[in-house]
C-alpha cells in the first residue's frame, strides 16, 4: 500500500557520451556474415545508433569461426563494400573499417602461423574464447603473437567465468591487451560479469571499451550504460583507454 506514494525515480541525467574514446573497435554491424546485422539497412541502423552516441570511426569485426562463421578477407572485404555503398546512399559519413573477432578453436594457431589473421590498425589481433573452458594452450598462442609482432586483443574477458583478475593480470602481463563490452557494466551479461569488469577497472587493466553491437537491443543497452558510475569513470575522467589510438 504505502508503495503507492513512493517518489518515481529519477533517471540520471547524463551529459556526456562517448566521443572521448571516439573508435568503437569490436562490433558486428557488417550485414549477412555472422549473427550481427542480417542486411545493409540494418547495418546502417546500428551505426547511426552509435553515431548519436558519439562514435567517429567504427571498425566492424565479425566472427571467424571454424563451425559456424567461415569468413575470411574475401567475404569480409565484399561486406564492408556493401555497408559502405549504402552508407554513401544514405549519405551518411563515418568511417568504417574491418577486421575479424578471431575464435580460439582449431584453426586459430594455423591463423597465427600463416599470418594470416585479420588485423585492426595494422597488428592488433581481436580474439575470444570459449564461453566453457579456458584453451590449455592460450598462453602459448599469446606468445606466439608477440613474437611475430601482433598485439593480441582479448575480447570481454569479464565473461570467461573460469578466469579471475589474478589471471587477466597474468595475461596482459605478457602482452595481451583487455578490451571490455561497454555494456557488461550495465549488467547485460549478469552480475558477474558486471562485478569481473568492475575490478578490471579497479585494477587500471582495461585497455579497450567498445560496444560488441549485434541488434539495437545492444544499441539501447550501450546508450543506458552511460547513466553507471563505471563508464562514466572510463569515458569522462581521462582512464587510460586505447581506442582513440585507432581513430
Amino acid at each position: 500500500m504505502f508503495g503507492l506514494f513512493k517518489k518515481k525515480e529519477q533517471k540520471k541525467e547524463v551529459t556526456f557520451n562517448y566521443s572521448s574514446i571516439a573508435v568503437d573497435m569490436h562490433s558486428h554491424v557488417l550485414p549477412g556474415i555472422d549473427d550481427g546485422a542480417q542486411n545493409p539497412q540494418e547495418s546502417v541502423e546500428l551505426i547511426k545508433k552509435m553515431m548519436a552516441l558519439g562514435i567517429k570511426k567504427v571498425i566492424a569485426t565479425p566472427h571467424i569461426m571454424a563451425d559456424y562463421y567461415k569468413n575470411n578477407a574475401e567475404t569480409i572485404g565484399n561486406a564492408l563494400k556493401l555497408l559502405k555503398e549504402e552508407l554513401k546512399k544514405e549519405n551518411i559519413d563515418i568511417p568504417v573499417e574491418a577486421a575479424a573477432e578471431h575464435y580460439f578453436d582449431e584453426t586459430f594457431e594455423e591463423r597465427i602461423n600463416n599470418q594470416t589473421l585479420m588485423t585492426i590498425g595494422g597488428n592488433y589481433v581481436l580474439f575470444e574464447l570459449s564461453f566453457i573452458s579456458k584453451p590449455p594452450n592460450l598462453k602459448e598462442m599469446i606468445q606466439k603473437m608477440l613474437d611475430l609482432k601482433y598485439r593480441p586483443i582479448l575480447a570481454h574477458p569479464e565473461r570467461y567465468s573460469y578466469m579471475d583478475i589474478k589471471q587477466l593480470r597474468s595475461l596482459r602481463e605478457m602482452g595481451c591487451l583487455l578490451q571490455i563490452n561497454t555494456i557488461s557494466l550495465l549488467g547485460y551479461y549478469g552480475r558477474e560479469a558486471k562485478k569481473t569488469a568492475e575490478s578490471l577497472i579497479d585494477s587500471d587493466l582495461v585497455d579497450f571499451i567498445s560496444s560488441d553491437m549485434h541488434h539495437l537491443r545492444h544499441a539501447e543497452a550501450l546508450e543506458n550504460a552511460l547513466a553507471t558510475s563505471y563508464v562514466e569513470k572510463l569515458v569522462n575522467h581521462g582512464y587510460p583507454l586505447k581506442n582513440i589510438m585507432l581513430k
